[in-house]
């Protein structure tokens, strides 16, 4: 097995692991307000969380940036409540142009927060590699294709509920959020560090 398969699988089990479901969380928070038809829009949801991911994720690697572990640990529910917040308090019409636009800026800013809760991951796993370019690459297409995967997941469960048990889509979103926002608020509470 080649390093890009081994970084790529890396990447991929790290975001499905239901251990780390703290992503999972986040990137279904992220989609809860789009329907199937919005797939491009969510594609490129995720894939600006994930640069955002990236470029944290290979400045912390090089160490390059420092930070407190135990705030990151805390900042992370918080950006999940904040998402699950602003999907429950939102308006009906949730596509606007400059609505769009601010989801891209907050999952890219986002992106930031949870590419330094991997960076310890990932310098470990790298260990004394020379050269942390192509491992790094591998490790994020893999989170990618993950994060693609729960996406996919969801957008097929949510046709299913709207188009043949004829749920309302503003109930799935505001189920959903309403529960991420929980579960959120149970993590920030665990993780406080003051």
């Amino acid at each position: 097995m080649n390093s890009f398969t081994l970084y790529f699988q890396e990447g991929l089990a790290h975001i499905l692991d239901f251990n780390g479901y703290d992503h999972i969380l986040f990137v279904l928070a992220l989609c809860a307000v789009y329907t199937a038809r919005d797939w491009p829009r969510v594609l490129i949801l995720v894939t600006a969380f994930t640069i955002g991911h990236s470029v944290t994720l290979a400045m912390a690697t090089l160490g390059l940036v420092r930070y407190r572990t135990d705030v990151i640990e805390f900042l992370i529910p918080l950006t999940i409540f904040i998402t699950a917040l602003t999907n429950l308090v939102r308006r009906e019409n949730p596509h606007p142009k400059s609505r769009l636009q601010l989801n891209y800026l907050l999952a890219l800013f986002f992106g930031l927060i949870h590419g330094l809760g991997f960076s310890n991951y990932l310098r470990a796993l790298l260990g004394k590699t020379q050269s942390i370019v192509s491992p790094l690459f591998a490790f994020n297409i893999g989170l990618e294709v993950g994060q693609i995967i729960i996406v996919a997941i969801f957008l097929v469960v949510a046709f299913i509920l709207t188009r043949y048990l004829r749920a309302s889509a503003k109930i799935i979103r505001i189920g959903l959020s309403a529960c991420i926002a929980c579960v959120a608020l149970f993590l920030m509470w665990e993780r406080i560090f003051w």
